[in-house]
């Protein structure tokens, strides 16, 4: 039996929700916290590469004319993370995430063998986040995608615990994907905004949820971290230490390193040495396939991407698909 390649790290650009924000109380605001965050230099040159890859964010014919050209079978595609919006008050966070959620549902529906979908959930009010998982859920998608913080909440709240919970129970995927650092003007320059600020936001939520005791909790919860889960995964020895020798450190009933190999993480780290060690640490049955579909800090090829890293042939298969078909209840070919 062969498992389908299966790209767990990939886009959509829902107008619906654009439309639907624009000009809302607290977007502009939000809006100039990304300009700061970014830099203009930054801002200008994404403004250009999201409008010439625009198709391929939004149009269905499109999107599976890529896979074909990259060998990808499935996509698992979320919104693009500028969709959170965790701005807005209880009504419009109501309206984006059933807005966000339907309208990838609609997307995904016109090649259901090939593209599942992940939702959104209103991390800025806790106590709504597990009605909008469970949307996104009677929408057909597989989960949910979330961000590494909400404004003045980190994802170690107690208040997220019911989420947890519903997460868990369901099977739900829940995809952790950045979208700002919260080191802000320090990154405004060079892009350090995504180059340093994804990859360290990715390592402090991974590190709240662990040293929270989130896992402990919760088990069988099905999370995926975008970048490689950033920092966190190589300098896992770290974390590790501070648990052994700090009491202050002891939130989780284990050393940080054992939930690397509860978690699951995408391969996206640009380097294939860091590829090799991500496996190392995490297992071969935790990474999966990652392009970062379609934007320029991902991959257009991510099986070579793979390949590079010179795993051995059960591992380098078991990271282009099965694991994935594995976590999303695919079924494989003969």
């Amino acid at each position: 039996m062969t498992a389908p390649t299966v790209d767990v790290h990939a886009h959509l650009l829902l107008s619906e929700v654009d439309k639907l924000v624009e000009g809302m109380p607290g977007w502009r605001a939000a809006r100039e916290l990304d300009a700061r965050r970014n830099g203009a230099e930054a801002l200008a040159v994404s403004g250009a590469m999201v409008g010439g890859r625009l198709p391929l964010l939004t149009e269905v014919t499109r999107r599976l004319a890529a896979m074909d050209t990259a060998g990808v079978d499935v996509q698992l595609v979320s919104p693009s993370p500028s969709h959170y919006h965790y701005w807005a008050d209880p009504e419009v966070a109501q309206a984006v995430w059933e807005t966000a959620n339907t309208a990838t549902a609609k997307h995904c529906a016109h090649a259901p063998e090939r593209l599942i979908g992940l939702g959104v959930v209103p991390l800025q009010h806790p106590e709504l986040a597990v009605q909008a998982l469970d949307h996104a859920l009677s929408e057909g998608l597989a989960g949910v995608e979330l961000s590494s913080h909400a404004p003045a909440r980190e994802l170690s709240d107690p208040a997220y615990e019911p989420f947890w919970e519903l997460a868990a129970e369901t099977g739900a995927v829940l995809f952790l994907h950045p979208f700002g650092c919260t080191l802000d003007e320090r990154l405004d320059r060079w892009y350090l905004s995504n180059s340093v600020g994804q990859p360290a936001e990715n390592a402090v939520a991974l590190s709240h949820l662990i040293f929270s005791g989130v896992f402990d909790r919760h088990p069988g919860l099905k999370l995926v971290a975008a970048h490689g889960g950033g920092y966190l995964p190589t300098h896992a020895g770290r974390a590790d230490h501070a648990w052994r020798v700090r009491p202050d450190a002891r939130g989780c009933a284990r050393e940080p390193s054992h939930y690397l190999r509860h978690l699951w993480f995408d391969s996206l780290v640009h380097d294939p040495r860091v590829l090799r060690e991500l496996v190392r640490v995490a297992g071969a049955d935790r990474v999966l396939l990652g392009s970062d579909f379609p934007f320029d800090m991902g991959t257009t090829d991510p099986l070579a991407a793979l390949r590079a890293a010179g795993l051995p042939e059960a591992d380098f298969h078991a990271v282009r698909g099965g694991n994935a078909a594995a976590l999303l209840n695919l079924s494989t070919k003969e």
